[in-house]
């Protein structure tokens, strides 16, 4: 009976070490998945967003959340584009940029509704390619254009992807538009 007290203790400890066990081996692990739009750099590569190689990594931080931007417009989601604006002032902060790109983006971030941050990304659009120029050390960014946006006076976007999908007009015509030139 002295055993058998002893051998019913011994294995209801070790059930309780492995049950514990078991329940710290079943927390969900994390893992990392890098995407084709993620920025990658290591020392044989230039920082990249999807085919296109930056000398700088600020400013492929810069076009990655511009990117963004554009994509949120695409899918006419006015919270998003707002949030993409300030990510966008952070980067821009982070390469030390003048007043005016600062603007820009704070002008789409606070516009408040689709209609009025779509025409302030035309001005930041401006500035966003006159910063690109001379920074693209592989590959190509397509600056894509829409006759019909804003009443027929048309307005330019910046893609990594020669695809049209228009931030303009979202879904209303998501493929209205043409490829107007290149950097590289």
């Amino acid at each position: 009976m002295k055993y058998t007290k002893y051998i019913l203790f011994g294995l209801s400890l070790s059930l309780f070490v492995s049950c514990k066990d078991a329940k710290e081996s079943n927390e969900p692990e994390t893992v990392e998945v890098e995407t084709a739009n993620d920025i990658t750099q290591d020392e044989s590569k230039k920082p990249t967003i999807g085919e296109v190689a930056f000398n700088d990594p600020n400013m492929a931080v810069v076009f990655r959340e511009y990117i963004a931007m554009k994509d949120a417009m695409v899918a006419t989601n006015a919270a998003q584009t707002a949030a993409q604006g300030s990510r966008l002032m952070t980067a821009f902060a982070n390469m030390g940029v003048d007043d005016s790109a600062m603007k820009a983006a704070q002008n789409v971030m606070e516009a408040g509704h689709m209609d009025k941050q779509r025409e302030a990304f035309v001005e930041l659009t401006a500035i966003v390619e006159e910063m690109l120029e001379g920074e693209v050390a592989s590959g190509t960014i397509y600056k894509q254009y829409c006759p019909m946006a804003f009443n027929n006076t048309g307005a330019s976007w910046l893609s990594a992807s020669s695809d049209i999908m228009n931030p303009y007009f979202g879904d209303k015509m998501l493929r209205c538009g043409r490829i107007e030139g290149k950097i590289e």
